[in-house]
């Protein structure tokens, strides 16, 4: 009778650690990238919320105080440590009474400082979503060079040849990975930070005529 044949044990899928190990040494710049990439998303995400920026109905509860009566100093400070969009409506406050060309330019420099603050890290997030793929292809020309250096005159070797391969494939496949969420959230920031600052402008402009209007009607005499 003849013994029965050995089943063959199932594949297993490659561990993570297996996956980095055969991607060779060029594999570490790109992890090093996602890991500054997913910090930055994560940063952007909690930095970019509507209610720390610009709340929703900020302007129309600072224009209903305006209309009632001058806000103190103390409202002023609370006002601009609110919000960005809070920030440059209490510049408009304490302008108020300034000329009007000195007021407009103390106004824009504000809205400057927010612009800037809420574009923090985007462009390393863009250098990001750029050189992941460049990488890759480092690691792809790395992996070339050892499938070249496994043929000999004496012939190949095909350990050395599989391994290049891997290292070539595993590192393009990366640098794509790592790239397409990158520019995919730098385009969503940007657009995100384009909103915000329109809205300020909007609302900056807004209150500017209101406090205006309100200050030509104190000056007219009462008949």
């Amino acid at each position: 009778m003849l013994p029965s044949p050995v089943p063959p044990e199932p594949e297993t899928e490659p561990t993570l650690l297996e996956i980095i190990d055969a991607a060779g040494w060029p594999i570490w710049l790109l992890i090093a990238a996602s890991v500054i990439c997913l910090a930055l998303i994560l940063e952007r995400l909690l930095s970019l919320r509507q209610a720390r920026i610009a709340p929703a109905r900020l302007a129309e509860h600072v224009a209903e105080l305006a209309l009632r009566r001058t806000p103190s100093p103390e409202a002023l400070r609370k006002l601009s440590d609110n919000s960005a969009l809070g920030r440059v409506l209490a510049e408009v406050f304490l302008q108020r009474d300034k000329p009007e060309s000195y007021r407009i330019a103390a106004i824009e420099s504000t809205g400057r400082d927010m612009a800037m603050r809420l574009n923090r890290y985007l462009p390393a997030l863009g250098t990001i979503a750029v050189v992941a793929p460049l990488l890759g292809l480092f690691g792809t020309v790395v992996g070339m060079i050892e499938i070249f250096a496994s043929f000999t005159p004496e012939g190949g070797d095909p350990a050395q040849l599989a391994r290049g391969i891997s290292v070539a494939l595993y590192n393009t496949a990366f640098g794509i990975i790592i790239a397409i969420p990158a520019l995919v959230f730098h385009r969503l920031f940007r657009t995100r930070v384009d909103g915000y600052l329109h809205r300020m402008e909007r609302d900056a402009s807004a209150l500017d005529r209101l406090l205006d209007d309100l200050a030509d009607a104190s000056r007219e005499p009462r008949q």
